[in-house]
């Protein structure tokens, strides 16, 4: 089963084209100018991609209130005249009860190995928890910030009550911030800046991000899948470009049984009509998109396809 329909304009950037605004940005750092890698960490469904998403003004990952929503290490990138950030956005971290879990959290554990700074991020709604402590465990704590997320609609008191709780980490800082609405944000990464040894330019100053063009449409794809289905399928749901002839993009979709399938693809395939459609507003005018679904039985639990598929 295929959709497919030319469509509209968006601002998300599959092409190769690059906005640069780069005339405010530097060439060749300033022997001050500071750079390295910030990983960011944390339990699922903390609010990571979106905090990402909100500190570069830019979707460069996706988000949904679904675990496992992030599945690689997507780096973002922030260039200033002072000083370039590379973030690293991470799985969360949880039990792992399939080899993609597995998979999964030894990625977030190595993106945060060879950081200069490491954020672990914290739901500030359900509060600092066992799965917290346990991450927390295993980081520098002389380079590594709290980060208390989700404070937007919390009395202050709640958010004094998480920080307090968080104190005996004894972290190099903390910070209580909103990934939604951008409260905090910006004294966040002022911090983070000023931890960074002076270095060179990792990334030309007009990138933000390094994920490969059809990385990024098979994410959208999964993203909307994420937000259209319940119950066990969005765990089941890989995405994949398998042809690419620009305008013509093809992306397979795999499931683990056929009633998920059949889910995916929706009564007269109204599902992968509407994902599509909302996949191709956030593309360029003209793309043609297809999108087709496969059956693989029990994928999530195959070392060697997770691996090929990218994970």
């Amino acid at each position: 089963m295929s959709e497919e329909e030319p469509q509209a304009e968006s601002g998300t950037k599959v092409d190769g084209e690059t906005q640069t605004g780069d005339e405010m940005l530097p060439r060749e750092p300033a022997p001050d100018f500071r750079s390295g890698f910030v990983a960011i960490i944390g339990r699922p469904n903390v609010g990571k991609s979106t905090l990402l998403n909100q500190i570069l003004d830019e979707k460069v990952t996706i988000v949904s209130n679904k675990a496992q929503t992030t599945r690689h290490q997507i780096r973002g990138v922030l260039t200033t005249e002072q000083h370039q950030l590379v973030f690293v956005d991470t799985p969360g971290i949880s039990k792992a009860r399939t080899e993609l879990g597995v998979k999964l959290n030894e990625t977030a554990r190595e993106a945060y190995g060879d950081c200069d700074v490491a954020c672990l991020v914290i739901d500030g709604r359900s509060g600092f928890g066992r799965g917290d402590a346990f991450l927390a465990e295993s980081l520098d704590p002389a380079k590594s910030v709290v980060i208390v997320n989700k404070i937007d609609g919390l009395p202050k008191e709640k958010v004094l009550e998480q920080l307090a709780a968080t104190a005996p980490l004894d972290f190099s800082a903390y910070f209580p911030v909103s990934a939604w609405t951008g409260r905090g944000v910006e004294d966040l990464v002022t911090h983070l800046a000023s931890c960074l040894p002076h270095g060179p330019l990792w990334y030309p100053s007009d990138v933000v991000t390094d994920v490969p063009e059809a990385f990024v449409v098979a994410e959208l794809v999964r993203e909307q899948l994420l937000h259209a289905t319940e119950e066990e399928v969005p765990h089941s749901i890989a995405t994949r470009v398998v042809e690419w002839e620009w305008p013509r993009i093809k992306v397979e979709i795999l499931v683990e049984r056929d009633s998920q399938k059949g889910i995916v693809i929706g009564k007269g395939g109204s599902m992968l009509k509407s994902v599509g459609t909302s996949v191709r507003k956030q593309l360029p005018r003209g793309v043609y998109l297809e999108l087709v679904v496969r059956v693989e039985k029990n994928w999530q639990h195959d070392r060697g396809l997770i691996e090929h598929l990218g994970y």
